[in-house]
């Protein structure tokens, strides 16, 4: 009969390596605890692991378009209630205006509800949210109006300048007392109108782009979401607002321009308020089409979630036994190690 021999420290090294076997399976298993999916995708699967990832990548894309419609729905309900306050000030000056035009106001009054009107509108135009400028276009770093009342303003010193270039002579000359109905009427129509409803319109008044932020709110759909400052129904009211700031500043104008200009402004703050509405009326399509594509995708984040589940998913209760039962064999090993390194001839021999 032979006799083998063993020795302490084959014991304690075969129970260090065990311990290293065990410390691997405990973190595999604990990543696997935490996730709910295997620790190595590429193992579990083999040759199916092509199918988990293209999954996976999907999600992402699917996740990541998501986010991106949280923050263009954010910007649209920004936009509809700067719209709404646009509406709200064009209502309250269009009173005014009305009042004006039946003799029931005076001039100071009407040319103040013109002012508010220009600062109410200016102020909403350059409103920003998350750092870009809800109204400038394309160009969100920059701020698209300019204040018309500001000293060295462009587009009053543009203003200001095509009615000496018409009449020949300032608003407040004298000679003001002379301008009928009909010219002042025609100077709006010839000098006023392309400022505001033309080309000058653009880089006196507006730094915004007419081109508008298009975003991608599905895999294959994009959609218009923001507003410009170059709407039509902008520029009237901001035309019939300097008309009316400007134009009843001077108290030499004659009462017939003066209600030529009363009159026209009436007009086209009407006009704006239906372009306002038409306006709010395509940013609301835009907001229900970024709802309805984030729920469409949201169904599919829930397909490609269980699709990914069913390929790599493990049992949250499996894995945690498994760290548990790990963890206690681990700390047992440890035990036994400490107990064996204490055995000694030398002890045993004293």
């Amino acid at each position: 009969m032979k006799a083998t021999s063993v020795s302490s420290a084959a014991l304690s090294n075969a129970m260090r390596y065990q311990q290293m076997r065990m410390q691997a399976d405990l973190v595999k298993a604990t990543k696997e605890s935490s996730t709910g999916q295997v620790a190595d995708v590429g193992l579990a699967l083999g040759g199916r692991t092509t199918q988990a990832v293209t999954f996976q990548r999907d999600l992402d894309r699917l996740n990541g378009i998501i986010d991106s419609n949280a923050l263009v729905a954010a910007r649209l309900t920004s936009t509809q209630d700067s719209l709404g306050q646009l509406s709200d000030v064009a209502q309250s000056f269009l009173s005014a205006l009305t009042s004006a035009v039946s003799g029931d106001s005076s001039t100071s009054i009407t040319r103040a509800a013109g002012a508010s009107a220009l600062q109410q509108m200016t102020g909403i135009l350059n409103t920003g949210v998350n750092g870009e400028y809800l109204f400038a276009g394309t160009n969100t770093d920059v701020k698209p109006i300019d204040d018309f009342t500001s000293t060295g303003s462009p587009a009053k010193a543009a203003f200001d300048a095509s009615f000496v270039a018409y009449f020949g002579f300032a608003q407040d000359d004298p000679a003001a007392a002379s301008i009928t109905a009909a010219q002042m009427d025609d100077f709006i129509t010839t000098s006023v109108e392309p400022q505001f409803l033309g080309a000058g319109w653009q880089g006196t008044w507006s730094n915004a782009t007419d081109e508008q932020i298009t975003s991608r709110i599905a895999l294959n759909e994009t959609t218009e979401t923001s507003v410009s400052a170059n709407e039509e129904g902008i520029r009237k009211l901001a035309m019939a607002s300097a008309m009316v700031t400007s134009l009843l500043s001077s108290s030499t104008i004659s009462q017939a321009a003066r209600t030529a200009v009363t009159s026209r402004a009436q007009t086209l703050v009407g006009e704006a308020i239906g372009g306002l509405v038409q306006v709010q009326s395509e940013a609301g399509l835009a907001q229900k089409r970024v709802s309805d594509a984030t729920d469409r995708m949201k169904t599919q984040v829930d397909l490609f979630e269980k699709h990914i589940i069913d390929l790599v998913g493990v049992d949250p209760a499996e894995a945690a036994t498994r760290v548990a039962d790990l963890t206690q064999h681990i700390e047992t090993s440890f035990a036994l190690t400490a107990r064996l390194q204490q055995l000694s001839l030398l002890n045993y021999l004293t």
